[in-house]
């Protein structure tokens, strides 16, 4: 395998993001839920103007990771106001780790993640927090496996459906 890049996003970006994006959410949660909610959360969330802004936003961060020129997988971080829960300004926010499903197992997601780390060391977080669906159990245990420990839940609604999600958090000072 080549060498995995991991840069970092920009205005430029927002097509390979949002191609990549629904693709990762689309192998990630389409056996689980209806088509209908899948395409309204596809639409809403990877809209161009929306990512756009995301990507104006000083309190977040894309990285991508790329392979032979490919984007294989992305990352998304918010600070301060930017957090989707307003748990602590001091904190860094992992919103989004997404691979494609061809790449799964290959440190792609780990690469991310260390990215994710270094960025949240940079800052002087005191600590690293994410909500992920409770049913998504691959998810689960990789950040269990890097430290993180269940603190809390949400509700994230997918169309006209209310999913929990586990709140996880690390420690960092």
């Amino acid at each position: 395998m080549n060498t995995l890049k991991i840069t970092k996003a920009t205005i430029d970006d927002v097509l390979k993001l949002q191609s990549i994006g629904k693709q990762t959410f689309s192998e990630t949660f389409a056996d689980v839920n209806s088509e209908e909610n899948m395409n309204k959360y596809l639409d809403e969330s990877f809209a161009t103007a929306k990512l756009t802004a995301e990507l104006k936003n000083t309190s977040s961060y894309f990285y991508l990771a790329i392979l032979d020129e490919k984007v294989v997988g992305y990352l998304k971080l918010n600070t301060g106001n930017a957090q989707t829960e307003k748990e602590d300004l001091n904190a860094l926010e992992i919103e989004r780790i997404y691979v494609a499903k061809e790449f799964h197992g290959k440190k792609v997601a780990q690469a991310l993640y260390a990215k994710a780390e270094k960025i949240a060391t940079e800052i002087k977080a005191s600590y690293m927090w994410l909500g992920v669906w409770e049913k998504n159990f691959r998810a689960v245990s990789f950040y269990t496996k890097n430290g993180f420990v269940q603190f809390d839940t949400h509700i994230f609604r997918l169309g006209d459906d209310e999913q929990t999600d586990l709140m996880m958090k690390k420690v960092l000072i």
